[in-house]
This record gives C-alpha cells, structure tokens and sequence, in this order.
C-alpha cells in the first residue's frame, strides 16, 4: 500500500505505456475571440528517454499564459488519508464480493503484479482501488516513472516559465468519482483489469502505437469503444460525464474576453472517440481544429 500510496497522485484511469521512439502527440486548438485554447493528449507514465516533444506543441506551450491539467499532486500524507478514506474496507474483503470464478482471477493477477503479498494485499480495498493496484503497480515495475509522466514534465516547465499551473480535477474530487461508484460498476472496473491482463502486451503495444502516431481512431477503439460496449454504465462516468464537465469549464474560459491563451492536458483517451472532449465543445458550438 505504502508504495502505491506515491504514485496515486497520477490517477488518470487510463495508462498507457511509451516507448523510448518517437511521439507526435495530439494537440487541438479552439478559439473564441481573443481566446485560444489548447487542447493536448497526455500519457501519465512513460520512461524518462521518451522523445515526445513536438514544435507544434513547443509552440502552444510558448504561447500559453496558463496550464490546465487533470489533477495537482496533493502531499504525500494527505493522498494516503483519502485512499484510506475512500479506497478501505476492511471488513468486508474483496474475495467474498466475487464468484468463484473472479477471485481465482484476483489470486493471478495479484501474481502478475508481484504484490508482497499476494492477494492478500487486495483484501481490504475496496474494488476501484483494487483495480488500479493491479493496473499501476506492473508499469512501475516495468520502470514507468511517474515523475517523468508528460502532465508532470509540463507542469515543471510552466512552472520553471513563472506561469501558473492548475487542476481541473483536485484528488477528493477523482477519488469520490470512484468510491461513488456503485459496487457493481466498480466490479465490472476490476473485471475489465483481469481482462486486460489475460490479454497481455498485444493491446497495450497497439495503444503505444497508436498514441506514436496520434492515432484517435484506434485510441478510440482501444480505450473509449470497448470500455463501452463491457460496461457502458462505467465509461459514462468516467469518460463522457468528466468530459461534459471540462468542457463546460472550457466554454467558461472562451466566453470570458480576457481570457487569453491557454493549454489543456488531459489523458488521450478523453480526446479520442464519438464522446470526447472535442465532440462535447462542438456540441457547445465551439469548433475544434487539428494542430
């Protein structure tokens, strides 16, 4: 617990792994008056060599008085209070919520994930917090750095510029999102990472491929699309209901006269699909153009 207590701060419900080739990451403006908004696709874990850095991209980030990202690290100590908060149920283990069948699955990919102590680790979470256990704790070991994620690399940079930097989420907010979830969609947010892991590299290279090549479509396909079809009750709140929210923030700084040029960071999976971010806004009557 105490290690993935670090890295929880990079919660982006979607992690994708970067190879050290090449990116040509995803950037989108949208523009209302005097206003110009940046909209970029992130990866939250990726190894430091990773050469993702574009001159289009460059240049938004020059151009931008402002960083928008999906979540401002809180400290150490009060990530570990929320976790315990929301993401603890001691009482009730995670094995007696599932079928037979679920719980040989949790021994496994508690076996993949080379926790201390097996499934024991598990026992007392809750499902969502189970879940990306399993899912965060076999990159880190893969030597993923969330130090090095491209939201963190942004922030110091912008930082480093003396601009301000700022979250459109703050952690309670995304830890409520899942502890708020009914049990049964956090089940199906469990069964999607057993999922995942029987499926092994193959899709998780297709990802890499697809983000290399800013590649929305297969983005889509992958992530959004899927996600859909084996729970659509879980891809509505964590995809499309956050990506109504953040647009109806970004529609809020378009409209104000002073708002300038700014730039949005969030998980490529968000601006991928029939639901993503740049849909939302067109449906707001904003139109989204490719950088």
């Amino acid at each position: 617990m105490q290690r993935f207590y670090r890295f929880l701060a990079v919660i982006a419900l979607s992690f994708l792994l970067v190879t050290t080739a090449s990116a040509k990451p995803l950037l989108w403006s949208v523009k209302q008056g005097n206003t110009t908004i940046y909209l970029f696709g992130t990866v939250h874990l990726l190894p430091s060599d990773t050469d993702w850095m574009s001159s289009k991209l460059d240049d938004a980030l020059h151009r931008s008085q402002r960083l928008s990202i999906e979540l401002i690290d809180d400290d150490p100590v009060t990530m570990q209070l929320l976790v315990m908060k929301y993401g603890l149920d001691p009482s009730h283990p995670l094995s007696q919520k599932l079928p037979a069948a679920d719980r040989e699955k949790l021994k496994l990919a508690a076996v993949e994930a080379k926790l201390p102590r097996g499934e024991q680790s598990l026992e007392p979470m809750r499902p969502w917090l189970a879940a990306l256990v399993l899912t965060v704790t076999p990159l880190v070991q893969a030597g993923m750095d969330p130090s090095q994620g491209v939201d963190k690399q942004l922030k110091a940079r912008m930082t480093k510029d003396g601009k301000p930097v700022d979250g459109l989420e703050t952690s309670d907010q995304q830890l409520r999102i899942l502890a708020g979830m009914p049990e049964p969609m956090q089940l199906d947010m469990l069964r999607q990472t057993f999922h995942e892991i029987e499926e092994g590299p193959k899709k998780l290279r297709e990802l890499v491929d697809a983000w290399k090549n800013g590649d929305t479509q297969v983005i889509a396909r992958l992530e959004s699309t899927e996600l859909q079809q084996e729970s659509p009750e879980l891809y509505k709140q964590l995809i499309v209901d956050r990506n109504k929210a953040w647009a109806q923030t970004i529609a809020k700084r378009l409209r104000d006269p002073a708002g300038g040029t700014s730039i949005i960071a969030v998980g490529a999976g968000h601006l991928a699909g029939p639901d993503s971010l740049q849909k939302q806004l067109e449906g707001l009557g904003f139109t989204v153009v490719k950088e």
